[in-house]
């Protein structure tokens, strides 16, 4: 067992993950440890964009969204399986943003980074359009632009995959809870779930705690002076609202914007919230007054309101946001800010503050640079060009390599096909390796989920609960019957 790595990772999110697989693959040594499942928190609770920001715009943040827009193209072409674009509407409504101002926004969207395979933008009349018919009959007029969706979780899992393939030490369930500096290492103290203790050593510390930052400051007696926000966003799921794979962005009232999303086939996912969080991050919960405050912004717009009564599953995201001084959490910057402490004669270590799923891999490739060059090892990107694991379609696209891997495994139902293309790529063959039919899969759990795949989230993906299996890995707690989701619980021990 190795004790002594070049660089130290705290936090298994998004952030976590992509650093961990860039150092890794730059030659750094790279243990990463997160106290809980890999994307257990803010990562998994996103509103599973990637996206430029359109109402970043207003807050003149320029530089995010040319960055965010151009990695929603290397996003699509590294990890086509779980990244896939999207069709987004925004309904006029005269009384707020005026059309020319969403004109120009939109032409700034279009033209602040390449595109190279999503469309641009567009005006419609909801009366004729498709897009329209959710639309009150209030809304005559709409844009339409594009974006991209992705499954948050997987892409956390999957940077870790590669991180480990190419050597990283992976240590989930394992808490850091303290840290000596010296001159050129830091000494670490590692505690396992079952409360096996465990030193390491590492040149540097990268602190990508999320939400948790400052305590993995203080655990590491190396708090900074910067301070974080946390604001909470909440997010419902309800029956689906309409038919169609385009989603909504709308302007409510108080100048926030609320997103409906088509989601799992038969939901529609509405979020987010901007709200203040008090307290630890994994208490955070959408609470009655934010699912009424998102029923109400889509009943404004769309023929129909959802109600509280109809939510079928709901979830809660902490966001550890910069502190910029905006008196409005909507307003606090959603860009991210990296910062070194490299005192002379001590080892160095890097906080990440704030950040956002769609510039991860851009964030994790300047806070390796940072941290490279603070021990004499900067080494040389390379992950805008690398597939993910199961990202390699051999220059097809989705639809037409879904169709080969349904010609060579016709066994498979069309859904459960569907799914298991999109959540393992290319890597679908290793998963059925030697089946040929429903009975070499194991047990079956309903929804399509077998032994089979259940073996593969835990051999290879660190899967340990059924929380993890159905919330994250996967979104199969929406559909797997109770008796299924219980058989599953029980076989892995919960």
């Amino acid at each position: 067992m190795r004790t002594d790595f070049d660089l130290l990772v705290i936090g298994g999110g998004v952030n976590g993950a992509g650093i961990a697989r860039d150092a890794q693959g730059r030659g750094l040594s790279t243990c990463l440890v997160e106290r809980g499942d890999l994307a257990g928190a803010t990562s998994s609770n996103s509103s599973k964009l990637v996206h430029g920001g359109l109402r970043y715009l207003e807050q003149y943040e320029f530089r995010l969204v040319r960055e965010a827009l151009a990695e929603r193209e290397v996003l699509l072409r590294i990890a086509p399986q779980i990244v896939w674009p999207m069709r987004f509407v925004l309904p006029h409504r005269p009384e707020m943003r005026p059309r020319w101002m969403i004109r120009a926004g939109l032409f700034l969207y279009d033209h602040l980074a390449r595109r190279v395979s999503l469309p641009g933008s567009e005006s419609l009349r909801t009366a004729t359009h498709r897009f329209g018919q959710p639309l009150s009959d209030a809304i005559t007029d709409a844009f339409a632009y594009s974006d991209c969706w992705v499954e948050d979780s997987r892409l956390v899992v999957l940077n870790v995959r590669d991180a480990a393939a190419r050597g990283a030490e992976i240590l989930v369930r394992t808490t850091f809870t303290g840290a000596e500096r010296g001159a050129d290492r830091w000494t670490c103290r590692l505690v396992a779930e079952d409360g096996a203790e465990r030193f390491v050593t590492a040149r540097a510390l990268i602190n990508a705690a999320g939400p948790w930052v400052l305590q993995a400051q203080d655990a590491a007696q190396a708090r900074a002076r910067d301070r974080v926000r946390l604001v909470r966003g909440s997010h419902i799921v309800v029956p689906a609202l309409y038919e169609g794979d385009q989603a909504y962005i709308l302007q409510n009232d108080d100048r926030r914007v609320v997103f409906v999303i088509p989601y799992e086939g038969r939901f529609s996912l509405i979020g987010t919230t901007d709200v203040p969080h008090e307290g630890d991050a994994r208490d955070a919960h959408c609470t009655p007054e934010e699912a009424a405050y998102l029923c109400a912004a889509v009943g404004r717009q769309f023929r129909r309101a959802p109600t509280p009564e109809e939510i079928v599953w709901s979830y809660s995201g902490v966001r550890p946001l910069h502190d910029d001084g905006a008196d409005n959490p909507s307003a606090v910057t959603r860009d991210y800010v990296l910062k070194t402490d490299a005192p002379p004669a001590q080892a160095p270590v890097l906080t990440i503050y704030g950040g956002k799923i769609t510039t991860y891999r851009r964030l994790a490739e300047e806070a390796v640079e940072k941290i490279g060059a603070a021990i004499g090892r900067p080494g040389t990107p390379w992950t805008a060009t690398a597939a993910l694991p199961g990202g390699d379609f051999g220059g097809l696209d989705l639809p037409h390599f879904e169709a080969v891997m349904a010609a060579r495994h016709p066994w498979l139902p069309p859904a459960t096909l569907r799914r298991m293309v999109r959540a393992y790529g290319s890597d679908l063959d290793a998963l059925l390796d030697g089946a040929s039919g429903p009975n070499a899969m194991g047990e079956a759990y309903g929804a399509g989920f077998t032994e089979r795949e259940l073996d593969w989230l835990v051999t290879r993906e660190w899967a340990r609960t059924a929380e993890d299996v159905l919330w994250r890995r996967s979104k199969l707690g929406l559909h797997m019957p109770a008796e299924g989701q219980e058989r599953l619980a029980r076989r892995l021990g919960g």
